[in-house]
């Protein structure tokens, strides 16, 4: 394991299969895809260096000069490592360079570097950050005043040259004029229940009441047709509008439409979203701008409703998905498609703070977050550190910042046996076709190419190949180039404001034959395949009607045993896995029982949350998402890691548990009814206060670098909240098993099966 995260600290890539099969055939029969999981903006070792000048490309395949290119020193020539093109470097390079004065990107540590082309524009025009604000007020005035206090808290912190703009909506959307507030304060109204286009918004904003419009062209910012006065009316430097954002908070009032008591508050979600990507496209196209919306409730009222407002309806629920009962879900979702394509177009990014006990629409906002990467953060309300501490990670800066960037686009380019099926992850096609495009595609695919309007530190793409070589090549032909080539090109805007190029170039082994089946197993990583299977499981479930998952995932793990497993046909007992492999069931047990297959008692929205949130992350957090960690704490031993599984719970234990989403710290019931009795108190009983501490303070470390930032739940053995725990532990003692509980211990009331039996099963029918 430890050498597969030596590679990702330094490429930020994991592959399941790191030594690679050579022909389509042996790749189809590894039944876990050939795949990467990439971090394109994941922060580099110190060692490397930010090179300050423009990148070498190939002429022929545009790719860019790295250690595995092959240099004639004496010609002065370097061969691609991809299409094998002859480039000559050019004068500058020609003058110094020898095999003892290499540059940078071709050292061989560094298959990773960053280019920063220096700046062509003054800085005074480097593009700033903009943060719109999209503020529901269809609550009641006590999550008003938590939504106000987390703004508050905010904006303080938010960079001073930054823009931002404010539109509050109800029954009617509410656009604030936040540079006219010193004179008066000055609010636009849109009707919530018609659609409105650009045009209207142009219109009834007033953009060109002294300057008269272009006749032709897209008017888009102040290059083409528009005032900076104009725009400096809705968008203004924080430094200049924290007064006027403040006054207008703090004065927020709850939506003053009447509501009749058999009815939901008339709130126009889809409309306000609409009208701040039409402003945000009329002022600043192009620039790395979010909208950050803060939604309280369903969208009910005109476009993107996603219920009616009569209360005696309910929202949609999986079932009403599955039978296709759900009036409003697939009106909403061409709106929000339509929205996505727009934002796309303009590069801005769509992120969601959605508090309410009730669902609010994320299922149907999925599109729009995930093709923009946005943040999407789910809370039970305003005033849960969920949504607070979440809000505050966005504009903090520092070791835990989130390292927010913008305008990316990813490019790949590979061996001529490779090529691309598509990408699963926050992005978008930019639909450049090409001959490395495979004619199977799954997630984003058809393309090289793919617009990342928002990105962060931890966002990690899904890519899946296709390996093209149909026959066996000749052994002598694979002894002398037995590499597969592949690059990552990020281009992305950094928080700094420059415009910067990461790229990521692999080698990676292929070997063909039975005889190499050894070979695969060594470079198997069971981790990255794990969360290969659960990105791959999600999209199915959305994408394909009629999928079984489980049954997927059992077949899939049952032809992969049988594969690689090493037994005599027909004997269960002789079944043997390599260690490269043996956790792997494990993985697939949990991720049958995870909330990203099991939809039974999560709503729509959960759902789509969840699944949104695992496919941004890297390989180590999605992982935990799959299996969750268990460590346990004791009097005779310190923190060791436990057992997923109902055994691990004792009477004289405390078990932290984490799931990403939650973090469970359980006491054990003598440590429970100790801690009641306020033994911790006592100075002579200094060892079990510190005991009661450590896990307190390590639930705090995790809290403190997560985003979202996780569910912290603190219950008792038999306590209603111990069930956090619970629904995640191995059924090893049910209440129908014959075996007595052991003292101190406890059983789970569940018909699910243990992964025991599981695994019995799984070794008789691998061995079929």
């Amino acid at each position: 394991m430890a050498e597969f995260l030596d590679l990702e600290t330094q490429d930020a890539v994991r592959m399941p299969w790191n030594v690679l099969p050579g022909t389509k055939q042996e790749a189809a029969q590894c039944v876990i895809p050939i795949s990467a999981i990439y971090t394109p903006i994941k922060p580099l070792p110190n060692t490397t260096p930010l090179l300050p000048y423009s990148p070498l490309r190939c002429r022929n395949c545009r790719s860019v000069l790295n250690p595995f290119s092959i240099v004639d020193f004496s010609t002065k020539i370097w061969i691609c490592s991809f299409c094998l093109h002859r480039n000559h470097f050019p004068l500058h390079y020609q003058q110094s360079i020898s095999e003892d004065n290499l540059p940078a990107e071709l050292f061989h540590q560094y298959t990773t570097i960053e280019y920063e082309t220096p700046n062509e524009r003054p800085s005074s025009q480097v593009i700033p950050q903009v943060f719109f604000f999209v503020v529901d007020t269809c609550m009641i005035e006590e999550e008003i005043g938590f939504l106000r206090s987390g703004l508050s808290r905010v904006i303080g912190e938010i960079p001073e040259n930054s823009l931002v703009g404010l539109i509050t909506f109800g029954r009617y959307v509410c656009v604030h004029e936040l540079g006219f507030f010193g004179k008066i304060p000055k609010v636009y109204v849109f009707n919530g229940a018609k659609e409105i286009t650009k045009d209207q918004v142009l219109e009834q904003m007033g953009f060109f009441l002294k300057k008269p419009r272009p006749a032709t062209g897209v008017v888009a910012g102040v290059r083409d047709g528009l005032s900076q006065e104009s725009i400096s009316r809705f968008l203004l430097p924080a430094a200049e509008c924290e007064f006027a954002l403040n006054s207008v908070l703090d004065e927020l009032q709850k939506d003053p439409w009447p509501v009749p008591a058999d009815q939901r508050a008339p709130r126009c979600t889809g409309t306000a979203l609409t009208v701040a990507a039409h402003l945000l496209g009329v002022c600043v196209p192009g620039s790395g701008a979010r909208i950050m919306a803060f939604l309280g409730g369903p969208a009910t009222e005109g476009p993107g409703s996603i219920v009616s407002k009569a209360l005696s309806e309910p929202i949609r629920s999986h079932k009403d998905l599955d039978k296709d009962d759900a009036p409003f879900f697939h009106k909403a979702v061409k709106l929000y498609e339509g929205l996505t394509k727009q934002l796309i177009h303009q590069g801005h990014v769509l992120d969601v703070f959605a508090c309410a006990l009730d669902q609010v629409g994320v299922a149907e906002l999925k599109v729009a977050v995930e093709k923009t990467g946005g943040l999407v953060v789910l809370a039970e309300s305003f005033g849960h550190s969920v949504f607070k501490d979440s809000l505050l990670r966005v504009f903090q800066s520092g070791d835990n910042d989130l390292g927010l960037s913008s305008n990316g686009i990813f490019e790949v380019n590979f061996s001529k046996d490779i090529k691309i099926q598509g990408v699963l992850g926050p992005c978008a096609s930019l639909e450049k076709k090409g001959p490395l495009c495979s004619d199977t595609t799954i997630g984003q695919g058809g393309t090289t190419a793919w617009k990342m309007c928002g990105l962060d530190k931890s966002t990690s793409l899904c890519l899946i190949f296709d390996i093209v070589k149909k026959e066996n090549p000749d052994v002598i032909g694979q002894a002398a180039n037995n590499q597969f080539y592949f690059q990552f090109l990020t281009y992305y805007q950094h928080s700094s404001g420059h415009m910067r190029l990461r790229a990521t170039t692999l080698s990676r082994r292929w070997v063909t034959g039975p005889e190499k089946i050894q070979d695969l197993i060594a470079g198997f990583d069971q981790e990255a395949a794990a969360v290969v299977m659960g990105r791959l499981v999600s999209f199915k479930m959305e994408t394909e009607a009629e999928f079984d998952p489980i049954r997927w995932l059992d077949k899939s793990l049952i032809h992969l045993c049988a594969r690689f497993g090493d037994y005599q046909k027909d004997s269960p007992s002789s079944f043997v896995l390599s260690p490269r492999l043996s956790i792997i069931p494990q993985f697939v047990f949990n991720l049958r029982r995870s909330q990203f297959v099991q939809v039974f008692n999560n709503s729509p929205d959960e759902t789509a949350y969840f699944r949104m949130v695992m496919n941004r992350e890297n390989v180590a957090n999605s992982v935990v998402m799959i299996q969750p960690s268990l460590i346990s704490y004791a009097f005779n031993s310190g923190a060791e890691p436990a057992l997923l599984d109902v055994a691990s719970i004792a009477a004289d234990r405390i078990l932290l548990l984490d799931s990403y989403f939650t973090v469970v710290v359980f006491h054990g019931s003598t440590i429970a009814q100790w801690r009641k009795a306020g033994y911790q108190n006592e100075p002579e009983h200094k060892v079990f206060a510190q005991l009661l501490q450590a896990p307190l303070d390590d639930a705090e470390a995790i809290v403190k670098e997560r985003f979202p930032v996780p569910r912290l739940v603190i219950c008792d053995q038999h306590g209603s909240q111990a069930r956090f725990l619970l629904a995640k532990l191995n059924p090893s003692a049910t209440y129908n098993s014959d075996a007595p509980p052991t003292p101190g211990g406890d059983v789970l009331f569940t018909d699910d099966v243990s992964f025991e039996i599981f695994l019995d099963h799984l070794q008789r029918l691998a061995v079929q």
